[in-house]
């Protein structure tokens, strides 16, 4: 199984001292910068976060395509879209759209979304789910209708007056493979095992909705085990892709020390309760890299997927965030697994 790292931000911009992403402008041009420079580091990913009613990143297919327009190899992500908000079928022309100028390298995680601040934030759009459904039977639905329409299905008749005849229309432009390149965010083993019988790939975060009492990489790789296991069950063709998110901030300077050198109680699963209910948050790496490199290499989920996702502190801006990725890159992922990908060449 080839291992694949890529870095996934949040988009975070506050206009508040030590902070290097001060407006939404800064954000999203030091994402551009940073899938660029990560690119040029082997890295096979660059992937970002989406939120609403915040000062984060929240409209992802402009971001994605002026990435794709910098870049020529890197895959180029969500980790994840919250499908409550989405018009399925503007999704499906902005997404094709986007994986048309990246030349088919987008790799699309979507879910139900995480708790927000907004207060019915999806009603606000638009969006309500129907007498005796819930967000997540909406998100859902939502996610069907996107998946049908990138795939090629007809969604609307043709007018007749127009076309002389009446006859299924497919969104357009299409774009093809697209549709094998979906992920579902999944905080537990359940929705793992659906993701599974719906075709999905598995996304997985830095926290389950769930607590068994095992450490986190443990109930993760549970998770995943029981994906595998469904979509073994459910005869799809093709393979399925994995990924896990992780918190890796390696200490090698005393800029690093004094960011995030206090931060040896977060290196440790914490349990807490998250939208009314108990969940499990896998613990921070942070440390030297050897010591980094030999606990994610005993790390069952790390071990059990195929990509990691590196959560980044983008608010310290891309050179900071570069020269982290970069001793990743040569310190601590070669301990997964990990090589890196051929650099771009003129």
């Amino acid at each position: 199984m080839k291992k694949r790292i890529g870095f996934l931000s949040f988009g975070h911009w506050q206009p508040i001292p030590g902070s290097s992403t001060r407006t939404a402008q800064d954000a999203l041009l030091q994402s551009i910068e940073l899938a660029v420079a990560a690119e040029e580091l082997g890295i096979d990913g660059a992937y970002v976060r989406v939120h609403h009613f915040a000062r984060q990143l929240a409209s992802p297919f402009p971001l994605l395509a002026a990435m794709a327009a910098r870049t020529s190899r890197i895959e180029l992500g969500t980790a994840v879209i919250d499908m409550r908000y989405e018009n399925p079928l503007y999704m499906a022309e902005e997404a094709a759209a986007a994986d048309l100028i990246a030349s088919g390298r987008l790799q699309l995680g979507v879910s139900r979304g995480s708790p927000e601040p907004a207060l019915r934030g999806a009603e606000a759009f638009g969006y309500l789910p129907a007498d005796g459904e819930t967000d997540a039977d909406m998100a859902r639905a939502h996610t069907a209708l996107f998946r049908a329409a990138i795939d090629g299905a007809g969604v609307v008749l043709s007018d007749p007056q127009m076309t002389g005849s009446s006859i299924p229309l497919a969104i357009q432009p299409q774009s093809p493979g697209l549709s094998e390149r979906i992920w579902w965010g999944s905080g537990t083993r359940q929705t793992a095992v659906w993701t599974a019988e719906q075709g999905l790939n598995l996304m997985s975060s830095t926290l389950l909705s769930e607590d068994t009492g095992v450490p986190f990489d443990q109930l993760q790789a549970e998770q995943i085990a029981q994906f595998r296991a469904a979509w073994a069950e459910a005869g799809w063709e093709r393979e399925p892709r994995v990924s896990v998110s992780r918190s890796v901030i390696p200490i090698v300077s005393d800029l690093d020390r004094e960011y995030f050198g206090g931060r040896s109680a977060e290196n440790q699963d914490q349990v807490g309760y998250l939208d009314g209910g108990i969940a499990r948050f896998g613990k921070s790496y942070t440390g030297e890299p050897d010591a980094i490199a030999e606990q994610l290499a005993a790390d069952a989920a790390v071990q059990d997927a195929d990509t990691v996702l590196l959560t980044v502190p983008n608010q310290l801006g891309v050179d900071y965030n570069a020269r982290l990725l970069e001793t990743i890159a040569n310190h601590v992922a070669p301990a997964i697994g990990w090589e890196p990908n051929p650099r771009t060449t003129a």
